[in-house]
């Protein structure tokens, strides 16, 4: 019986490392999608097909059954899945239509709604240290991508993309919030990504893209860093801390975007991005606080 196991608990040490990792982890899957060879919707499809054998096998493996999973909680992983996949079809396809720093910025909406979602939907005002990292998080965001974001006619519908992937994926952190009360972060995380798989796959048909990878080593390190590891982390600390506290970690994607950058490109990294990125963190370490 998996009814209610899984209800929130207080924040502990491993939860926040896995928030952490799992956005890190996240951070850098921009590139992958880059450098593979497949259609962008065809690679979103390859992250979750090959994920998602590997999810449910671990969800198995601590106590996940789909037989235990009542039916509402069933439909709102369902309704979830089908928003990330929205999100990641808007996100691979705007990660080529505008700059890497425009797509993370708008992608990374989400952060804001749930701060918002937070505050005004689920009337928990932030403490005294929470309002102080909230002003530090964001003006750390805007420092980073203020030299980044360059809003011009030429990058509108990869912005726009962008946007819209940053509000499915809102829609699907708030459903698994609520899916991961009742059930176990591994299965629940398959079970979106199954469903996710399917309307993925069905778009890059409809698009007529390239599905099979002639370069496979992308997508699988897609699959296993972003997806099997970066959203199972995630997945795993959703029940463990506030919409507020989520969103703020978001934001660390961003913050690496800057250094994801200098890595593979070679973009220099200013004393702003530095700053920034200190913000960020130093936003994370007054949560963790609490």
């Amino acid at each position: 019986m998996q009814q209610k196991i899984f209800h929130q608990q207080s924040p502990g040490l491993l939860a926040f490392v896995a928030l952490i990792a799992g956005n890190v982890a996240i951070a850098f899957g921009p590139l992958l999608v880059r450098f593979a060879d497949s259609g962008p919707i065809a690679t979103g499809f390859w992250r979750l097909a090959l994920a998602t054998p590997f999810l449910l096998f671990v969800g198995y493996r601590f106590g996940f059954r789909l037989s235990a999973v009542n039916r509402p909680t069933l439909s709102l992983a369902i309704i979830a899945g089908l928003f990330f996949g929205f999100d990641i079809i808007l996100w691979h396809i705007g990660i080529f239509q505008t700059k890497l720093g425009n797509a993370t910025l708008f992608a990374n909406c989400a952060s804001l709604l749930l701060v918002i979602y937070g505050v005004v939907v689920a009337r928990k005002m932030p403490t005294k240290w929470e309002s102080i990292a909230v002003l530090f998080a964001f003006v750390g965001a805007a420092l980073l991508m203020g030299q980044s974001l360059e809003l011009s006619p030429r990058h509108f519908t990869g912005d726009i993309l962008s946007l819209g992937a940053g509000l499915a994926y809102t829609v699907y952190l708030l459903l698994m919030m609520k899916v991961r009360q009742n059930t176990e972060s591994w299965g629940a995380l398959g079970m979106a990504s199954a469903v996710a798989a399917v309307v993925l796959f069905a778009s890059a048909v409809f698009a007529g893209e390239q599905i099979i990878p002639d370069t496979w080593w992308p997508v699988i390190l897609l699959a296993f860093t972003s997806q099997f590891f970066g959203q199972g982390c995630l997945t795993y600390a959703l029940p463990h801390f506030s919409p507020l506290v989520i969103g703020l970690a978001l934001l660390l994607q961003p913050a690496l975007s800057a250094a994801a950058g200098w890595l593979a490109f070679g973009e220099t990294l200013t004393a702003m991005d530095f700053t920034g990125s200190a913000l960020v963190m130093i936003a994370l370490v007054l949560v963790r606080k609490q």
